[in-house]
């Protein structure tokens, strides 16, 4: 029987959060009013612990949740100091709320901890910015929020639930674990089934996916993490798609099964490695077998007493496909267990952050050679500019050059708050409010990703504020102002208003929380129920500015960044897809550099994702729908990738991969290489279309025609008519290079993929033709 949804949930970590509340602040509150003798340590110690125990929620081990609660801590200071200086002018204070809680909310993309602890820090600003107060009063200020910060911080560390265990890297070692043992059995001719592996996909999918923010940080190993879950979900379908069919690979040449063998031995050292465990990586290993299997495939000719030469290649290509896989895994597993030399960071580095090795050269200046007879100074500054403080620099500015976009859904989050907090600050002043700041608190708790969302949750906050007047003034009524009464029941109203977010709908935390702000404030003053009422006049406004930036700025919400962020990704892929196509048959001198983009494309398409399936309200566009479509746009993106690292395992001169397929009319008398790039043109030309489709659609209904389905790839057709008859060997020109077959066997399963996307696309269009407000 479903739980009624004003009944709240138990939680053990919301309990322990309401515990640790209703200790400390109650305690804070005391010392700073009775022992200190000053309310504005007693008013900055009490909302600083509501912030750091109540509103920041990190996560990670002790030695994270230390060094995101000191960073909190000083970042706060900052802004309060900031925030006190500026509170006497109205203009300048709305003026520089604007950079303030811009750079607060956007420092967000560091990761999950500077999300959460973004708002936490905002209550260090919007208290002081809208009170009356000058520079005199920053001294007191900052004591409270420091008496906050060290008691918050030592409570959080001492009475914390144990920590659950990393279960992002958890997930990812299983799915290593059963592409290993599944590789294997298809290596020894034994039939798979999909079931094991797909379900430990859908279990790393659903860790990654939890949170609303990239469970991975800017860190070296948390962006290896990243990579190597993407990686890991690439190799499960390439598996898929190579053995899905049930193909009985007893009979296949040894060459690629020794292959898979070696792929699945990097797989199996990839769940060691997260498992804490010792592994022996043979990279070399893995690199000599794919140069057999490449040789083997080369030789492959349709003769008589050969396998299928059709199933040959397609084993081949899948082959040489997951090998680039495990290699990848196997070398950011490494980094992500800190057993990574500097190089092989380096190597990964121009991977994750979209960076082709000569952009990296000259952007990222990695590794840079001096020469023997170098002066002392020059070796200091290529030391310098190799070491890791200097790498981490570079990934800082990569990471914000990659936000720094109308397409970012960090961005808009951010601009839009900051816009909206500027004018609360400028209401709540010009209005002259008693208590200002909640009016900036309350523009603060309802501002969503929408208009529509931001007025849902407007008339919860209004609703809630009003049931924890009720209840405040029933209590005041009953127990008077007496501060011995009030006292006794202000760790009671902690604690309830602690442990609500989460466990209860919004509606009851913001009764709670109203009923602390009454008992609080008859201490300090004993005003009575009064109180109560000024605060839903003040959250009252709050909430119209909220609802009122939300029509203006971003009425649509989220869904319209996805679908931006959906036509970036389609369209870097396109590019990044014709690229990389020219590169692995010798086209190009130089790695595609179209990857800088699509990498970038594709993170701001996962933050947007997160931030749709997380905002509240009804979704106009079907969850299924909007899957395929990302699923299409990082299939695009993975297939490009895959086909820009399979070049590097036969060396050929430029063009030497460009010889004609004898007898194939597929190709119309044209060399191979003209074929596949005009096919791969004509791939890219869809995906450019789909992507029009669902960031700008056409005024009427349109029809996007899926693109035609690209035959497998064939090592070459007999040119006889007698197809039992033996093949006559020739010509070098008659055997086709590995990359002519490894380039036409992955378009013709991304032209097979293709053929679902067309319908999602047009829905969304359709979505994006209606106004917002329909």
């Amino acid at each position: 029987m479903p739980q009624e949804w004003w009944k709240p949930t138990w939680s053990v970590p919301a309990a322990m959060r309401a515990v640790r509340a209703a200790i400390v602040v109650p305690s804070l509150f005391a010392i700073a009013y009775k022992v200190i003798g000053s309310p504005q340590t007693a008013l900055y110690a009490t909302f600083g612990g509501i912030a750091t125990l109540v509103i920041a929620g990190f996560g990670g081990t002790r030695t994270n949740k230390l060094s995101a609660h000191t960073q909190l801590a000083v970042v706060g200071s900052l802004a309060l100091i900031i925030g006190t200086l500026v509170s006497g002018t109205t203009w300048l204070a709305a003026l520089v709320t604007v950079p303030v809680t811009f750079a607060i909310f956007f420092g967000g993309i560091v990761g999950p901890n500077a999300a959460t602890g973004a708002i936490a820090a905002m209550f260090a600003y919007v208290l002081p910015v809208v009170s009356a107060g000058g520079a005199a009063t920053i001294p007191s200020r900052l004591e409270g929020w420091w008496m906050a910060s060290v008691a918050g911080t030592i409570a959080v560390l001492l009475l914390s639930p144990p920590a659950p265990g990393d279960r992002l890297r958890a997930a990812t070692a299983e799915l290593a674990g059963e592409l290993a043992g599944r590789l294997r059995a298809a290596a020894d001719g034994q039939t798979t089934t999909p079931a094991a592996m797909r379900a430990a996909k859908e279990r790393l999918r659903a860790a990654f996916d939890a949170a609303p923010y990239r469970p991975t940080m800017l860190g070296t190993a948390d962006q290896a993490l990243g990579s190597l879950v993407q990686l890991l979900e690439w190799g499960a379908s390439q598996v898929g798609d190579a053995f899905d069919g049930h193909i009985d690979l007893a009979r296949s040449c040894p060459q690629d099964r020794a292959l898979l063998r070696a792929a699945a031995g990097l797989f199996a050292d990839t769940q060691a490695l997260l498992a804490g465990q010792a592994a022996n990586l043979d990279f070399a290993a893995l690199e000599k077998a794919r140069t057999l299997s490449a040789e083997r495939l080369r030789d492959l000719s349709g003769r008589a007493g050969e396998p299928d030469a059709r199933v040959a290649a397609a084993q081949a290509v899948h082959a040489q496909s997951i090998a680039v896989v495990a290699r990848g895994a196997a070398a950011d597993a490494l980094i992500v267990s800190h057993r990574a030399s500097a190089e092989a960071v380096e190597a990964e580095r121009r991977d994750w952050f979209g960076f082709s090795t000569d952009a990296a050269t000259a952007a990222a200046a990695p590794a840079a050679i001096v020469p023997a007879n170098a002066t002392p100074a020059t070796a200091a500054l290529a030391a310098a500019a190799n070491s890791p403080r200097m790498q981490g620099l570079i990934g800082a500015v990569t990471l914000v050059r990659r936000h720094a976009s109308v397409r970012s859904v960090w961005f808009l989050n951010s601009l839009r708050a900051a816009v909206a907090l500027a004018a609360a600050v400028a209401v709540a002043d010009a209005s002259g409010v008693q208590h200002a700041f909640w009016v900036v608190l309350g523009t603060l708790s309802v501002l969503r990703t929408s208009a529509a969302a931001t007025g849902s949750t407007a008339l919860r906050a209004l609703g809630g504020t009003v049931v924890g007047f009720v209840v405040g003034t029933a209590l005041l009524i009953a127990i008077g102002t007496h501060p011995g009464a009030l006292w006794a029941v202000f760790p009671v109203a902690v604690l309830v208003a602690a442990y609500a977010p989460g466990t209860t709908p919004f509606l009851v935390g913001q009764a709670a929380f109203t009923v602390t702000v009454v008992v609080v404030f008859n201490l300090l003053a004993p005003v009575g129920w009064t109180i109560g009422l000024l605060r839903i006049e003040d959250v009252a406004i709050g909430c119209g500015v909220s609802l009122a930036v939300g029509v203006l700025l971003w009425p649509r919400g989220v869904s319209s960044v996805v679908g931006d962020d959906l036509a970036d990704a389609f369209r870097s892929g396109a590019a990044f897809l014709t690229q990389a196509v020219d590169w692995a048959l010798s086209e190009l001198m130089v790695p595609p550099a179209a990857s800088i983009a699509v990498v970038r494309a594709g993170i701001r398409l996962d933050d947007a994702m997160r931030c749709f399936l997380t905002e509240q309200g009804s979704k106009k566009l079907g969850k299924e729908d909007l899957w395929t479509l990302v699923n299409a746009a990082t299939r695009l993106r993975l297939t490009a990738h895959t086909l820009a690292a399979l070049r590097p395992a036969t060396s050929a001169a430029p063009g030497s991969a460009c010889l004609p397929l004898a007898g194939s009319d597929g190709y119309a008398g044209a060399p191979a290489c003209t074929g596949l790039r005009i096919e791969a043109v004509d791939l890219a030309g869809f995906y450019g279309t789909i992507a029009q489709e669902v960031s700008r659609p056409s005024p009427g209904p349109t029809t996007v025609s899926p693109p035609l389905l690209m035959t497998p790839a064939m090592p070459r057709q007999a040119s006889t008519v007698d197809a039992n008859a033996p093949v006559e060997a020739s010509p070098e020109l008659e055997l086709p290079h590995p990359h002519l077959l490894w380039v036409q066997e992955h378009l013709h399963h991304l032209s097979k993929d293709a053929q679902s996307v067309s319908e999602p696309a047009q829905h969304m269009a359709e979505v994006r033709r209606r106004p917002w407000w329909r």
